[in-house]
């Protein structure tokens, strides 16, 4: 449609024909369609304009006094072109209590508590906000934790340092004094000699395997009493001493993979799992495993042990799970708890099969629990295994001779 020279469409102008029929008197005494049309076409874009008009003039007003107290130009946000990184900055800003981040790590607006400075290739620790609770800085070169690196970090709940070159007599003695709701500490695959002094007794998961240290005394580890996962094992541990008697609440003790000559003493009645694989150990203390209350995983494979060395009915205690002593040098087959399930002697110098160290009483009702037995690598065959064995073992879903 045309009115002189000024082009509209007819939907808008349809639109608004009955509301001004009824609201304005001069549209009333329009009598054609077309002039009634631009009538309405002029009035409806003059009143647009103004209303817009009106609309910027009130917007500007109110944003003009609270530019001028921020020392900004009210306007430049119209001019001025920001960079992408603008706009996550301002957001992290907003939602991470501030630009704090340090330029090599990453502190994701999502979880302003996390500091992820892991695989950065740093060779020094970088500062630590007050607010981060969680830090990753392994797969580095870091060398030291001087005592003013967490000065700050008081809130640290994990420490995240495995897999960087770390030294001993280059971590700050008052490092950890602080550090009271410390809870994981991971320092695997480092080269320290000694376990660091001080560490906090809010400790509930230290992994410290893949190192060097030589001894742990009980200073080390006293007074963690939350203490429930503890990983040495890869280390060069030859005397345990006492160290352990503290730890009331451990579960999982891995030692695997050192120097021990003998079972450490006074270990922690709670174990769930007790791992002493490759060692030294020729011989078993009296009444070993009477004390656990929890214990269902024993694992001694690759050691010195002898039946000379295991006192009788070390292993017939009720609970146990799985026992693998394979790799040792063992004439014979060790008597084990029916309620046994998975038993790994492989690899030793075992020339018998004794049906009785399974079962004492070979019945209907009487009947061992275990379903993995594996006699690989000894001085039997599957000849020796005598016919009873199918009643007693019944459960045995995998014999290997």
């Amino acid at each position: 449609m045309q009115c002189g020279h000024l082009v509209v469409p007819l939907y808008p102008l349809l639109m608004c024909k009955a509301f001004y029929h009824q609201t304005s008197d001069k549209i009333a005494t329009i009598t054609t369609e077309a002039s009634y049309s631009c009538v309405l076409t002029k009035i409806t874009l003059k009143i647009c304009v103004t209303m817009a008009m009106r609309l910027v003039l009130v917007f500007l007003s109110a944003l003009l006094p609270f530019s001028l107290s921020q020392g900004r130009d009210p306007l430049a946000w119209l001019y001025t072109r920001q960079s992408p990184g603008y706009y996550y900055g301002s957001v992290q800003a907003l939602t991470a209590g501030g630009g704090d981040c340090p330029e090599e790590c990453d502190c994701p607006p999502t979880f302003p508590v996390a500091m992820y400075c892991d695989g950065r290739g740093l060779t020094a620790m970088p500062s630590i906000p007050s607010r981060i609770k969680y830090l990753y800085l392994q797969n580095n070169a870091i060398t030291a934790v001087p005592d003013s690196a967490v000065v700050n970090a008081t809130n640290l709940v994990w420490l995240m340092m495995h897999h960087n070159q770390l030294r001993s007599d280059a971590i700050g003695t008052k490092v950890f004094l602080k550090l009271e709701g410390l809870e994981r500490l991971y320092l695997q695959h480092n080269n320290l000699t000694s376990i660091p002094p001080n560490l906090p007794r809010s400790l509930r998961d230290l992994r410290i395997n893949h190192n060097h240290i030589e001894k742990v005394t009980p200073a080390d580890l006293e007074g963690m009493d939350n203490l429930t996962i503890l990983y040495l094992h890869d280390n060069a541990v030859s005397d345990m001493g006492a160290s352990l008697k503290a730890l009331k609440s451990l579960t999982l003790l891995d030692i695997s993979g050192n120097k021990l000559t003998k079972v450490p003493d006074a270990l922690p009645e709670h174990l769930h799992q007790l791992y002493l694989e490759s060692n030294s150990i020729d011989s078993l203390p009296e009444g070993f495993l009477g004390g656990f209350t929890q214990l269902q995983y024993v694992r001694m494979a690759r050691n010195q042990l002898t039946d000379k060395g295991i006192p009788a009915n070390t292993f017939n205690v009720t609970g146990l799970v799985e026992l693998d002593l394979s790799f040792n040098k063992l004439e014979r087959i060790p008597i084990v708890s029916t309620t046994l399930q998975h038993l790994y002697l492989q690899a030793n110098q075992i020339k018998e099969f004794t049906l009785g160290s399974f079962c004492s009483i070979v019945d209907v009702t009487n009947f061992s629990k275990l379903q993995t037995l594996r006699l690989d690598g000894n001085e039997i065959d599957r000849r020796d295994i005598p016919s009873e064995s199918a009643l007693c073992l019944r459960q045995a879903s995998s014999i290997e001779v």
